[in-house]
């Protein structure tokens, strides 16, 4: 085993605080209307230019691996706050920077480390209180689009997903896609989605996301437990002579057979999704049912006597695209003829007339929407494949945005709902050894406000002070068009979601980072040189 370095203390805090900081004054810069934009090189294709906080934080990687642990945690702080609220990932990088950096002043003078991290815990919890407390619910199509066009930045992106989600409602299947062309659409197609998602990570089709897609593909839909790679193989060598992809839904797979379904796909010999059936029990065949009619495919199950070893590509159903999550399935625009989609719902409309349950009439209902629901596909075009991966991270980030807004509601943007949260802390009465945590987190929620004027070319304190002075609680400053004014009136919202996850995770990750007193790494030796070129 290969020797430990260790350091303590004032050192180990200080490496790590190098590593934040790194990644923390990368992200800042794109903080706000108008934040800049990074570049970052690929070690293939064209650089990416982005603002996208989470975007950045993951590229990052420092030399040195105390630093790199501290830049490691950083990322952590965003990646949470993206996979809760899929947004706000910069808002959480800054919180937590000011809330290490105040953090270690503190513990360098002799503060009691545990006693800042119960400071802290509890001034947050007051604060997300407050947050809530403050927050407005959301009304009409008109502030949806302003909250997904603070999101994405822009305002097009804006319109065309409050015109989405105003068609599909708020619960309803939104896909994002790469468009052929240069512009921007939207289209609806037939679809559904259900809440399960790929059996095993390996059929991820695109790390970052991890989210794989498959297009176009064959889909074998079965409510059997498929044991043996030996049923599978007569079908895959039929699906095989028409098409490369092929999705599975099955009850479940086990080991054996989804090994060959796995050594498949990574030899690029089958391009292959595996999913567990959606539901329990006689729902879960009916939604299989729902799946086959969508898909234009046929349920094999030995109830009806059909076997897996018997089954021909005819049997199987078709759809423009299947991607999932490893929670999550959608159907993109099934094979299914119309009639036949009018005509199950028909049948599902009947039960939820003549059904006495409440649980089975909800779940029936549930179903209905499913597959009447549809799913809206926003395909994003740009000029340039750069501008293209940029804008779809965009679109993505504004849907989330969206939703949780509609979630949660939203509180005035441009780091204001923080710094009309303050207030609350002066009456939370914490033993003195726990009131640094407070200071502490005061600085932070300042931070965001501070940063947003400075990327704008304004004073911060100035304009601190003049927010401060307003009793107003939507009054703040509108950076892009440097005046101060109403902001929810003005459209410059945040979904409460956003701000609250953004504090909530920053604060956990510093804290952690504050009560760190040793950090271990791998030791690294310089290799000796023996004077003919050679390493020893």
């Amino acid at each position: 085993m290969p020797a430990k370095e260790i350091i303590h203390d004032e050192a180990a805090q200080q490496a790590l605080l190098h590593g934040i900081d790194t990644v923390a004054n990368a992200v800042k810069l794109t903080l706000g209307p108008k934040g800049r934009n990074v570049v970052l090189e690929k070690k293939w294709g064209a650089p990416v230019i982005t603002n996208d906080g989470v975007t950045i934080t993951k590229e990052i990687d420092l030399p040195e691996s105390f630093e790199n642990m501290g830049a490691q945690l950083m990322k952590e702080a965003a990646a949470k706050t993206n996979e809760v609220a899929g947004d706000g990932t910069t808002t959480a990088t800054i919180l937590a920077q000011v809330i290490v950096q105040e953090g270690i002043k503190n513990v360098v003078a002799g503060a009691d480390p545990m006693a800042i991290k119960r400071g802290i815990d509890k001034s947050v919890a007051a604060v997300v209180a407050e947050l809530n407390k403050n927050s407005n619910t959301i009304t009409g199509r008109n502030q949806m689009a302003q909250v997904a066009s603070v999101s994405a930045n822009n305002k097009e992106i804006g319109d065309m997903l409050a015109d989405v989600l105003d068609k599909v409602g708020s619960q309803g299947v939104v896909t994002v896609e790469e468009s052929k062309g240069v512009e921007s659409e939207t289209e609806f197609v037939e679809g559904m989605n259900f809440d399960r998602g790929y059996i095993s990570p390996y059929f991820v089709t695109n790390p970052e996301r991890m989210d794989a897609v498959i297009e176009s593909p064959y889909i074998l839909i079965t409510d059997k437990k498929i044991s043996a790679a030996q049923e599978l193989v007569p079908l895959l060598e039929q699906v095989l002579q028409v098409t490369k992809n092929l999705v599975i839904i099955a009850e479940d797979i086990d080991s054996e057979a989804l090994a060959v379904l796995v050594v498949n796909r990574l030899r690029g010999t089958l391009n292959c999704l595996a999913l567990k059936a959606p539901g329990f029990g006689d729902r879960r065949k009916a939604m299989l049912e729902d799946i086959a009619v969508l898909t234009g495919g046929q349920v094999i199950s030995e109830e009806t006597g059909r076997r897996l070893d018997q089954t021909t590509v005819n049997d199987l159903g078709q759809a423009r695209r299947v991607e999932s999550t490893k929670d999550r399935t959608t159907i993109v625009d099934g094979n299914g003829t119309s009639d036949d989609i009018r005509g199950r719902t028909e049948q599902i409309k009947v039960q939820i007339e003549e059904t006495t349950s409440e649980y089975d009439k909800e779940k029936l209902q549930e179903r209905l929407a499913k597959l009447s629901g549809g799913v809206a596909v926003v395909k994003v075009g740009a000029p340039t494949e750069p501008e293209l991966k940029e804008r779809k991270a965009r679109v993505e980030d504004a849907l989330s945005a969206t939703r949780a807004a509609i979630e949660e509601g939203i509180v005035p943007g441009g780091g204001v709902a923080y710094i009309r949260a303050m207030p609350v802390l002066d009456s939370l009465t914490l033993p003195d050894n726990e009131a640094v945590g407070k200071t502490i987190l005061k600085k932070a929620l300042e931070a965001p406000i501070r940063i947003i004027a400075d990327n704008s070319g304004n004073e911060a304190g100035v304009v601190l002070d003049e927010v401060r002075g307003n009793s107003d609680t939507n009054f703040g400053f509108d950076a892009s068009s440097n005046e101060y004014g109403d902001l929810i009136a003005r459209g410059i919202i945040d979904p409460t979601k956003v701000s609250r996850a953004a504090l909530e995770n920053s604060a956990s990750v510093a804290s952690m980072i504050l009560t760190s007193q040793a950090l271990i790494s791998e030791e690294h030796h310089e290799e000796e040189d023996d004077g003919h070129g050679h390493h020893h």
